[in-house]
């Protein structure tokens, strides 16, 4: 993958060539966290998930989230209103599909993850949706 500038003009990672990558991810978790695919909404192991603990990335399981920030949104993925620590994540302008929209990847690997929607009005303290792929994650259960 090539790197894209961060809204910050970091550069976005990539910790493995593509090749590797390919090996180590079934089909569904390539295209979505390398190729910026999506899984089809409702889909989602994580969708619904009330469990307690933390969301890592599944590429290279990095913290992302934490389940006291995962709300229901009803928008057939996984919601959050805030990333674990604000350098957990990188957002990127996303102007695909004639829209603008706020892409969500990975700091640590580059990988996809979703997109960020503000101002939608759901009562959360940020206002903010990460709107999260559940292939695109992990759950790490609390002990």
């Amino acid at each position: 993958m090539h790197s894209s500038p961060a809204k910050d003009n970091r550069p976005v990672p990539s910790a493995l060539p593509e090749e590797q990558w390919r090996a180590k991810l079934s089909p569904q978790e390539y295209h979505v966290l390398r190729e910026a695919g999506t899984e089809p909404a409702f889909t989602g192991e994580y969708t619904d998930t009330e469990t307690t603990g933390v969301y890592r990335c599944r590429a290279c399981n990095a913290e992302l989230f934490r389940s006291s920030e995962k709300f229901h949104s009803g928008c057939g993925w996984p919601s959050f209103f805030s990333p674990l620590a604000g350098d957990s994540i990188i957002e990127i302008e996303d102007r695909s599909l004639g829209m603008v929209r706020t892409e969500v990847r990975c700091a640590s690997c580059g990988s996809h993850l979703g997109h960020a929607f503000a101002g939608e009005g759901y009562g959360t303290p940020t206002d903010l949706r990460y709107c999260i792929n559940s292939v695109s994650l992990t759950l790490e259960p609390a002990e």
